[in-house]
């Protein structure tokens, strides 16, 4: 198979990652940074340029992996391909619904998938209020399209939230307020989907200094079996946001386990080096199993 992986570096781990099992599998692979990917409409079939070539129909399927500053462009050239017949591992409605965090949990709560209480408003009159309906402090404070735990605040007083949420909404910054799950203890799970199927899952610790439980902020990770609910709750969540592929974080709570957020282009070095699963392996042979069908 020909196949294009939509990201801005082969320096980038998880690319290299599934480079390097598509070409193990004997496929032809190509990087196609999608920031230098423009579509030409209006005169025929649309056409897909990569700077000045053109790539319409030079693959069998597309693997996005399409980074958090360019999400709009990246899921335009996407759905391009989507439209042109292309498998893609992501719709490119699953990739813009899975990076804004308030979309994403409005769809969780319609399909009824557990969420921690959440609350977004634009309101700077009434903080205070905003923060009572979540019982109080502590809150969690997000920026919607944040990653890697960046734009990720806990505040622990009404006075310093009520500041933080202040400062935000005069910067005219789209955030969400969320209830501290303090039983996590800094904990939550990443679990990885592959088509229909849970491939890898791990627990991500947080440093003692730090509550978020990111990889790329040093947390500790440990290989874990999910409850047949964490799994129930994270093949519903990708399957709901149309996701082939997606990294899916939950916390355990007192009430069982809820969703955090979904990833639409999960990292693997963190959760290979935890679980030992080969996960770009599934995802190429998720590929095998899809690209092609509906080519012409």
């Amino acid at each position: 198979m020909d196949i294009a992986i939509l990201s801005v570096s082969l320096n980038v781990h998880s690319t290299k990652r599934i480079v390097e099992e598509a070409q193990k599998a004997g496929h032809y692979v190509e990087l196609i940074d999608h920031t230098k990917c423009s579509v030409k409409l209006g005169d025929g079939k649309p056409q897909i340029y990569l700077d000045d070539e053109n790539v319409t129909d030079e693959f069998d399927a597309i693997i996005p992996r399409i980074g958090a500053k360019v999400t709009r462009h990246g899921a335009a050239i996407v759905k391009q391909f989507e439209m042109n017949n292309i498998f893609s591992t992501a719709r490119s409605l699953g990739i813009t619904r899975a990076r804004n965090k308030v979309r994403t949990l409005q769809i969780m709560a319609r399909k009824g998938i557990p969420i921690p209480e959440t609350l977004f408003s634009i309101n700077p009159n009434n903080i205070g209020e905003q923060i009572e309906l979540l019982g109080g402090p502590p809150v969690i404070i997000k920026l919607q399209e944040g990653t890697h735990g960046s734009g990720v605040i806990l505040a622990e007083s009404k006075k310093s939230a009520k500041s933080i949420i202040d400062t935000f909404y005069k910067m005219d910054t789209s955030i969400l307020l969320q209830k501290y799950i303090e039983e996590a203890n800094g904990e939550d799970i990443r679990i990885i989907v592959v088509g229909n199927k849970v491939v890898a899952s791990m627990k991500r610790i947080s440093d003692l200094d730090d509550f978020r439980s990111n990889v790329h902020r040093g947390a500790e990770t440990q290989a874990i079996k999910p409850t047949a609910k964490e799994q129930f709750i994270a093949l519903n969540a990708t399957k709901h946001l149309g996701l082939g592929v997606a990294g899916v974080d939950l916390m355990r709570s007192k009430k069982g386990p809820v969703l955090i957020e979904v990833n639409a282009s999960p990292g693997l070095q963190g959760i290979e080096g935890a679980t030992g699963v080969n996960v770009a392996k599934h995802i190429i042979q998720f590929v095998e199993r899809n690209g092609g069908r509906r080519r012409k």
